[in-house]
């Protein structure tokens, strides 16, 4: 819980106010209580890319932006710049594969991962990628409440 709201409460707004269509991707069998809908991933790997290859396979708009509920700073305004610069894909200036903007024709590329190689950075050498800058204050990376506290 970050200024009243869990994270992923937080990111499904942010994306309300970014996005035309918004998606929640994870696992089914965890059982949150969310508030909104979740899309099963469909896998049992418990990785990023799963959560991309199944919202690239759900969503009914060509460029899908994603944002990891573990980056609670990123702004709307931000996740429709990537949308925007998105080629096949459009990441921010620490070349991060999260948040990004992938185009659905990724999707073959996203799916081989899940059969083989996870690395996320790896993947992106497939396509043709923009890198759009964002405020670097909204990149910082939340693994646990040490860190929320350290947000202010």
């Amino acid at each position: 819980m970050w200024q009243g709201e869990t994270l992923a409460a937080r990111a499904w707004r942010t994306l309300g106010e970014a996005c035309d269509e918004r998606l929640a991707v994870g696992k089914a069998g965890d059982r949150l209580e969310l508030g909104f809908p979740l899309l099963d991933d469909g896998t049992p790997l418990r990785h990023p890319a799963a959560g991309i290859a199944a919202g690239l396979r759900a969503a009914a708009h060509d460029v899908c932006v994603f944002l990891p509920v573990d980056r609670p700073l990123v702004t709307a305004a931000s996740l429709r710049a990537l949308g925007q610069a998105c080629a096949d894909a459009a990441v921010a200036q620490d070349r991060s594969p999260l948040p990004a903007a992938y185009r659905r024709s990724t999707l073959p590329v996203w799916e081989s991962r899940l059969a083989g190689e996870l690395d996320l950075r790896g993947a992106l050498a497939a396509f043709a990628v923009r890198v759009v800058e964002l405020d670097s204050a909204e990149l910082i990376d939340v693994n646990g409440p040490d860190d929320l506290r350290g947000l202010g």
